[in-house]
């Protein structure tokens, strides 16, 4: 039975696996193979729109940290850890998502995006022309004294 891998594995992961087990059971190998290939490109876009969404959320912390300095708070402190955290984890489980991808397919429309965000939410000018790598995940923004 020919299936539309690319609908199932777009809609469940589970329906996906279940499809997969079946086609397996009746020795469907064709369909394995292409419901396989299909769940892990799936799988694959999603970590890459979770890194590009903590990415986002992590340099609109950034931006606002610096253009308001007196609207800093420890939620934007947790958000800049928490998002750098999650970003760490996406590369480590998709080592195709390197640093360089990042600069080279994400950074500047995300910069863009997020500069954006920061006005909406502090509606203050964004004079920022970038961000470097060291600005967004290893500048230390605290409020008081480090862990």
């Amino acid at each position: 039975m020919k299936r539309d891998w690319e609908e199932l594995t777009a809609t469940s992961y589970h329906d996906s696996v279940t499809e997969i087990k079946e086609a397996f059971e009746n020795q469907e190998f064709e369909e394995v193979s292409a419901g396989l290939n299909s769940l892990l490109e799936s799988m694959s876009q999603e970590l890459r729109r979770a890194l590009k969404s903590q990415l986002l959320r992590l340099m609109m912390h950034v931006v606002k940290w610096k253009i308001q300095p007196d609207g800093r708070s420890s939620g934007w402190e947790l958000s800049i850890v928490n998002a750098r955290f999650l970003i760490r984890e996406i590369m480590e489980e998709k080592p195709s998502l390197t640093r360089e991808v990042i600069e080279d397919q994400f950074w500047d429309k995300l910069f863009e995006q997020a500069k954006k965000e920061a006005w909406v939410e502090t509606r203050r000018k964004v004079s920022i022309e970038k961000l470097t790598w060291e600005d967004v995940f290893e500048t230390e923004y605290t409020l008081g004294e480090t862990a």
